[in-house]
């Protein structure tokens, strides 16, 4: 009896592995199918705002930020179609494995049945049961003989059916598979398009760096450019926050609180504290700072393509829009300030002791001290003229901390 309960066991514990296997293979399956839409959606997006810019885009930097974008898109893309394909390999191998052995198991069931349906012709007539249960020598025998039939036409009955079951579920894996089969040829082919298009945009990179460094001080001057009035931004953002944070504590010792030793934090009222916390808590989950966009250049240290020895670091992340694009608040808060650097607007807006700012603005929609709500439009976008780009530089901030953003808005 153990062993009989072992083995009932065993099976069911096969059963739940071979399901749960195509449960999670199938939601793996699920998982790349929305990465690579979003990646198509992102390529298609990257190749929009470039094809806005159009001839105008005189600027050799901008040039060379499109082109690394869309190819890093595109290898990505490349990276998870190859995924995919190589799932399907594996689905398509397992389910090989499972036709033959179904096509083995339905043999035998056809086997054992063809041979229970030449017994039961043997005995098929009515006189020759009655006389096998004439034959019995005891009335319990007799009895037992009856049931044995009763069994055996029962078996017979669900076998054919175990077969019937069988055959259909064979039909259907072969379907299956044939589907399978077509999708793989369409991820390939679809991936031999992927490489053509890299090779491509890889061939435009170098001919951009051939350009490039056959103007070199140009280049060199707007990447010089460019790194001063980062610089710039960023003193002036330091300049104000701290500026934010030595009021706010003027204002806590007024009132008599208590104030911490640490001069470079936020004295935060109740309500500040909880919106501080709400934000916290939304890690990962803010909504992007622009409806639609692209992110140009992400946070931290990053090599120049041309010149790899030539080494930027970003305090934000850079979001190319197109044009007429709208900053938005990513989380509730009150604007604490609004400055002006190079006739364009910065946005500053406090959620506890946390600042988000919005770089880069041509008109407003606010003002210092008015309160805002996730999604409420800031301003528009700013749209250089001479390289026909729309740039947001978004920043997150914690007391002084400068904070990644990309760890901080929902799939940035």
């Amino acid at each position: 009896m153990k062993q009989v309960s072992a083995k009932w066991v065993l099976f069911f514990f096969v059963c739940f592995c071979s399901a749960w296997g195509g449960f999670a293979q199938s939601k793996e399956q699920e998982a790349l199918q929305r990465k690579r839409t979003e990646l198509l959606r992102e390529i298609n997006q990257i190749q929009q705002l470039l094809s806005q810019q159009g001839s105008q885009r005189k600027s050799l930097v901008t040039q060379m930020e499109g082109v690394n974008k869309k190819i890093l898109v595109r290898e990505q893309l490349n990276k998870v179609t190859n995924q995919q394909i190589n799932l399907l390999s594996s689905e398509i191998k397992k389910n090989e494995k499972n036709i033959k052995e179904l096509e083995n198991e339905l043999k035998v069931l056809k086997e054992n049945y063809a041979e229970m349906i030449r017994k039961s012709y043997k005995n098929k007539s009515q006189q020759n049961r009655l006389m096998f249960v004439l034959a019995s020598e005891t009335f319990f025998q007799a009895y037992k003989r009856m049931e044995y039939m009763r069994q055996f036409r029962s078996h017979l009955k669900k076998q054919g059916a175990v077969i019937q079951d069988k055959t259909k579920e064979l039909q259907e894996l072969n379907q299956s598979l044939l589907a399978q089969r077509a999708e793989k040829q369409d991820l390939i082919e679809e991936n031999r398009g992927i490489r053509a298009k890299l090779e491509s945009e890889k061939t435009e990179q170098q001919e951009l760096i051939a350009a490039i460094k056959q103007k070199e001080g140009g280049y060199l001057a707007q990447i010089n450019e460019k790194k001063k009035e980062a610089e710039r931004l960023e003193k002036e953002i330091d300049r104000l926050i701290k500026e934010a944070i030595a009021e706010s504590r003027r204002k806590a010792a007024a009132n008599g609180s208590t104030v911490s030793s640490a001069s470079n934090t936020f004295a935060l009222t109740p309500e500040e504290k909880m919106i501080a916390n709400n934000f916290s808590a939304n890690k990962g989950k803010l909504i992007w700072p622009v409806e639609r966009g692209v992110v140009s250049i992400g946070f931290g240290k990053y090599s120049d393509p041309v010149y790899p020895g030539l080494v930027q670091d970003n305090s934000g992340v850079n979001i190319i829009a197109p044009e007429g694009e709208e900053a938005r608040a990513v989380f509730e808060g009150e604007v604490i300030n609004i400055t002006i650097t190079l006739g364009k607007a910065i946005v500053y807006v406090k959620h506890g002791n946390y600042i988000t700012t919005y770089c880069n603005l041509a008109e407003l929609y606010v003002k210092k001290g008015d309160r805002v709500i996730a999604k409420q439009p800031l301003g528009k976008i700013f749209t250089n003229k001479h390289t026909g780009k729309t740039e947001l530089k978004f920043l997150i901030y914690k007391n002084t901390d400068k904070l990644n953003p990309e760890l901080w808005v929902y799939k940035m």
